[in-house]
């Protein structure tokens, strides 16, 4: 199966403005790209890439003023398989998980572990360990948070978005997460591409999605609360430990977002057919 995806997405800038943009296609799907129009400036600027901690690709730049745009455009090769169940996949005791995962048990910017321990532990503590635990917090995020794109706020955390009952697919990653790590079980965040392909078209403008991931049985796993079933076509962008590790944009000045345009797409035609924009 192919997907057709990218983004147009432009600024207004009053002054030159330094920005660091986590928008390419993640390594671990780059070897499926079919063929890509890479991120790039309108107008043109220089930009060079650096690894962050999470070995995320991130492009840094400074933007001219005005109306700066940010653009790119792929077709990627993706196998049209749902995302994997493994319901025998087994928590791992806290000493015996690897060095590099353990970072993926401690709170952060919008996961505070330490408000919502007791109530995981309340919850979650008689479910059997490991892909049912995260499944029960999954059934739980999904009833308990109402999704709505009106109900976005960048500064709500986990804890907020549990009480409120609202929120946009980050909330419920955030909440998700943030159970799992009170639960002992390693959990990150991630961002990326995931079209309306497999289901009924859904009435509303395409965004970059969150979900989140597991470390079970010695490997990473795949979960959506918001959705909470597995879907079709997921492209990642990047992991953190939660979006404040993986914002699309960091931009360091005043600026306006003038217009957002991303697009995910299930096709046949493997060439960059002329989009608007491009």
């Amino acid at each position: 199966m192919l997907i057709r995806l990218g983004y147009a997405i432009t600024y207004d800038l009053p002054q030159p403005t330094p920005m660091v943009l986590t928008l390419d296609i993640h390594d671990s799907r780059r070897i499926d790209i079919v063929i890509a129009r890479e991120l790039h400036g309108v107008p043109d600027t220089p930009m060079r890439q650096y690894r962050d901690a999470y070995d995320n690709t991130c492009t840094r730049l400074v933007g001219a003023p005005g109306l700066f745009t940010v653009r790119a455009d792929a077709v990627v090769r993706d196998s049209g398989l749902p995302d994997p169940v493994v319901p025998d996949a087994q928590e791992i005791p806290v000493d015996a998980l690897p060095d590099e995962v353990m970072v993926f048990l401690l709170g952060s910017r919008y996961c505070e572990t330490d408000r919502l321990s007791q109530m995981a532990w309340d919850l979650f503590g008689a479910t059997p360990p490991g892909w049912a635990r995260v499944q029960a917090i999954c059934d739980h995020v999904h009833r308990r948070i109402e999704f709505g794109y009106p109900h976005a706020f960048a500064m709500r955390t986990a804890a907020q978005a549990l009480e409120e009952g609202r929120g946009v697919c980050r909330d419920f990653a955030h909440a998700a997460v943030a159970l799992c790590r009170c639960m002992n079980i390693p959990a990150r965040y991630c961002t990326g591409y995931l079209g309306d392909i497999g289901i009924p078209p859904v009435d509303a403008p395409m965004d970059f999605s969150a979900w989140f991931e597991v470390y079970l049985g010695g490997r990473w796993h795949t979960f959506d609360a918001r959705h909470n079933t597995p879907r079709i076509g997921r492209v990642l962008i990047a992991r953190g430990r939660d979006a404040s590790d993986v914002a699309i944009s960091n931009t360091f000045g005043p600026n306006l977002l003038h217009s957002f345009e991303v697009w995910t797409d299930q096709t046949d035609d493997p060439t960059l057919s002329p989009r608007a924009g491009f």
